[in-house]
């Protein structure tokens, strides 16, 4: 398989802060929006160059997601940020009405999602929030994996029109995707090729998929690895192209299994080509304060579960 190396540790919300900070100086239309966590979201700079296109709301992340609808209408294009628990379970009601319904260009961005926020404590940790926007109609969701490919999927969504979902998390994790990469909406990236086992992995998952593959490949198992950074929409055609030729596949998320990745790749194949598959995820309750590496290992969101459900996937074809 192909050899990927860690660029060095980089938290995927500083990428967002990278790409903010270049489009503020790109892109005239683009306005930033932050519910009083401006240091977590890591849009100082942004700010600092261009006072003039932040607005700070405070802790109203409802009226924010108004003020966003409102400024559309005047051809801005505001990029809403703050904690994914806020972003969307405190708001759905706004994004739904406001920006859903009516089609508007603006880009709801989500850090501390999943697990990973860790010492943040519990009550600040979703695991739903995948479901929730990607049943809205009309909604890009979009779930990067590291720092690189998070500034790359931040400028992205910029140049597309209609409401966006862009998910990234708090703690530092490899940084592993090409520098000033391109950033294609709905297209997988296809990470090595393999011929046993499809694994199709989202998020902080596509590290700990490509670190279990090298395992695997040393057992004589070859995994087909992809990255699937659009949960919606879907690349249907990569991830059938993938799956007849290995026959079962894998999906792994910082998520509930109940409305993630793995329901959405279960929808394809149970419509196109029924197939084993095993899900690494949530198994459908709450999070819980600790580190992150405490957290990933309880709920089973690492390479050693990664492994494990190939095993199990493997045994069914």
């Amino acid at each position: 398989m192909t050899k990927y190396i860690d660029q060095g540790k980089q938290d995927t919300r500083s990428g967002f802060g990278a790409g903010m900070t270049e489009l503020g100086r790109t892109n005239p239309n683009v306005v930033a929006l932050c519910a009083d966590l401006v240091g977590s979201l890591k849009i100082e700079t942004f700010i600092e160059e261009n006072p003039d296109r932040f607005f700070q709301v405070g802790i109203a992340e409802a009226n924010m997601m108004g003020i966003a609808a409102g400024l559309t209408i005047g051809g801005k294009i505001p990029f809403a940020s703050t904690f994914a628990n806020f972003a969307t379970g405190r708001v759905y009601d706004q994004i739904r009405q406001s920006i859903a319904y009516s089609d508007k260009n603006v880009k709801i961005c989500a850090s501390h999602a999943g697990l990973t926020l860790g010492e943040d404590g519990a009550t600040h940790q979703i695991l739903e929030d995948i479901g929730l926007m990607k049943m809205l109609p009309g909604m890009t969701v979009i779930n990067p994996c590291d720092f690189n490919q998070t500034k790359a999927a931040t400028l992205a969504i910029a140049e597309h029109h209609g409401p966006v979902y862009l998910r990234f998390g708090r703690p530092k994790v490899a940084n592993f995707t090409p520098v000033n990469q391109k950033f294609e909406i709905g297209k997988a990236l296809m990470l090595s090729e393999g011929t046993d086992v499809t694994l199709l992995a989202t998020g902080h998952l596509v590290w700990q998929s490509l670190l279990a593959a090298e395992n695997l490949e040393n057992q004589g198992i070859s995994v087909e690895v992809i990255n699937i950074h659009t949960i919606k929409p879907l690349d249907d055609e990569a991830i059938l192209k993938s799956v007849k030729k290995t026959g079962c596949v894998v999906t792994a998320e910082e998520h509930n299994y109940l409305g993630g990745l793995g329901e959405s790749v279960a929808r394809v194949l149970a419509t196109h080509y029924p197939s084993p598959q095993e899900f690494v995820a949530v198994q459908d309750s709450f999070g819980e304060s600790g580190t992150p590496e405490q957290l990933m290992d309880k709920y089973g969101l690492n390479n050693k579960a990664i492994e494990a459900a190939v095993l199990r996937v493997l045994k069914r074809k």
